[in-house]
Parts: structure tokens; sequence; C-alpha cells
């Protein structure tokens, strides 16, 4: 992935992820005969530091085959996966909770559809409309899975919410309810620059895009660790159970990175960390790609994970099950005899 041997040489380079190089005038120090003063020095920022920094971008055009086959076994993956759960006389129905873990394979399914919106290569992108919808079901979708692996840990230890359909209900609208919201700031961001759909370059935006850098860090980041946290101090502390830990958990590695970088990036275009020299700012574009690309196989996980859930959960069930089973045969047969 990527053209790290020839990169595109332009004025104002832009990454999908909307970190713009600009030339910063004001580290500059010029003289009327135009000439450099180098006893002058502004927060240790030199000339070579103030020019633009050219980049390996690792997502760019030759990617493309990347997200299209990634999007294609990702939407494979889901329906497979949907259709075994909700088969009306799939063994899987006796999973427990497995309306909460269909909506998983959903949300992985909507971010399968996306990924080929915000794909560089395509050129197709030219509708805002589209590029606002790419955005805003990319990151919806990945936020509602963030928040229901998360709740599911919390409350699954004490309810049994695959039973109480009014509790998952409540809990499907108030999460897809709250990730429709939290993806709004990233989507108002967005916009369509030379074909491609990527986050605007445009400072009155940088408000939205450093919020939304901060959702991500929460979600991403936070959540996970503060549920190992909280089983932490629970098993520490009581014998009570904390956040019940499954392999649905293993979904978090493949965003964690994301919400790192981005935050980091964030303080970065808002100055409040700064990179002396070019080589680290080119390490923190090669992280964010590479963090991207990590978070977008996501979609061809998540559904290994259910499947995977699904059938350690009802191996431990069908055992269970089997001994009523037995017995309701031998009291027919018992009444059949007498």
């Amino acid at each position: 992935m990527g053209n790290c041997l020839h990169p595109v040489e332009t004025s104002f380079p832009i990454d999908k992820t909307g970190t713009q190089y600009t030339l910063d005038l004001s580290n500059y120090a010029y003289e009327e005969n135009n000439t450099y003063d180098s006893t002058d020095s502004y927060d240790n920022y030199s000339i070579e530091a103030a020019a633009p920094c050219h980049s390996c971008n690792l997502l760019d055009n030759s990617s493309l085959p990347f997200f299209i086959l990634t999007s294609f076994l990702g939407l494979l993956a889901s329906g497979a996966v949907l259709f075994v759960i909700l088969k009306p006389l799939s063994h899987w129905r006796i999973c427990p909770s497995w309306p909460i873990l269909a909506q998983l394979a959903i949300g992985s399914a909507l971010f399968s559809t996306a990924v080929p919106v915000l794909a560089p290569g395509l050129n197709h992108s030219h509708s805002t409309v589209l590029c606002f919808l790419g955005y805003w079901v990319w990151y919806t979708s990945a936020f509602a899975q963030a928040l229901l692996i998360g709740c599911y840990a919390c409350l699954n230890p004490r309810l049994s919410i695959g039973q109480i359909h009014g509790l998952t209900l409540g809990l499907t609208v108030g999460l897809w309810g709250a990730a429709a919201l939290l993806g709004l700031p990233v989507t108002m961001a967005s916009d369509v620059y030379n074909g491609v759909c990527t986050l605007a370059p445009v400072r009155a935006l940088e408000a939205l895009k450093f919020t939304h850098s901060a959702i991500c860090f929460t979600i991403f980041t936070v959540l996970p660790l503060a549920l190992l946290a909280a089983k932490g101090l629970k098993k520490a502390l009581s014998k009570e159970p904390g956040p019940w830990v499954s392999v649905l958990w293993v979904w978090f590695i493949f965003w964690w990175p994301h919400g790192m970088v981005l935050i980091f990036d964030a303080l970065v275009r808002s100055k409040i960390v700064l990179l002396e020299t070019c080589l680290y700012q080119k390490i923190l574009d090669v992280m964010l790609n590479l963090a991207e690309a990590l978070a977008v196989l996501h979609c061809v996980a998540t559904p290994l994970l259910v499947a995977l859930f699904c059938y350690q959960t009802t191996r431990r069930s069908l055992p269970s099950l089997s001994l009523p089973t037995r017995q309701s045969s031998l009291v027919d047969a018992l009444s059949g005899k007498s």
C-alpha cells in the first residue's frame, strides 16, 4: 500500500485524516531583502521545520484493492453470521443476548458499506452528501459497536439482557442514538477535495475535528482501559463479578491505536504538542495510516469474533439443555407403556 519511493510533491498535501502541512509564516524571520537571520529562534522551530513536510502516504490510490477486498469480505462475513443467528431454527438462537450480538454484525456490515465511499483511488465521491453519509455511517457503526460491547460486558453478569425485550430495545435505541450523535462532528467536518472524501482543511472546522478526536480517544481507548480497571478493582476489593471478559473485547485492539493516534494528531495540529523536525511528522503520518488500516480490518474480524463467541456459548448451553430433553423423553416413554 502506498507509493513511498516516489511520493507526489504538492504544495499543500492533504491526507485522508485531514492533516495539512502548510507554510507557517510565523516561523520565518524575514528582512526587507528577504534574507534569514540565523540568530533568531522561534519556539525551537527552524527554517526547515517550518517548510511543508511531504510524508509518505501509505493509503493512497494504490491501496484501493485493500479497501475493496476488505469491504467485500466484511459484507460476506457479516451476512453469513447474521443469517445463522437470525435463522428461525438455528441452535445459535439459544446464545445469551443474541439480539445484541446480531447488532454487532449489523454494525460491521454498515461499516463495510461505507469503506468504498471513503476509499482513495475511486475518484467518484464528488457528492458532498455522499461524503457526509460515508463518514457518518463509518463512525456511527464503530461507536455503536464499542458501546454495545461495553454495555454488554457490564450488564451481562447481573442481567440476562437477551431475555428482557424491553431492556434490549432500550439499549438498542439508546446506544445507536448516542452513536449517531457522536458521529455528527466528523460528518460536519468532512467534504470533497480533488475528488476524494476527506476532512476539510479549514481552520474554522478545527474545533469539530478536535471534538471528533476526543470522542474517538474516549470510546476507543479510554473505554476498554476503564473496563479492565473496573474488572481488576472488583476482583481485588470484592467477590462481586466485574465486567464480563469475553472474546468480544478483542474488537478494541483494532480501534485502540486509532483513538490514541487521532488525539495526538489533534494536539499537534492545535500546537499544544510541537514536532520539531519533519521526521517526527512523517512518523505520525505513517502511524495515522497504519491505525486507519487496522481499524478498517475490524469489519472482517467482528463477524468472526461474534461467531466464535456464539460457538463457545452454545457449547456450554447445549449440555445443560440436553438433560431436561432426555427427562421429558423418558417420561413420554413411560407414560406410553402405562
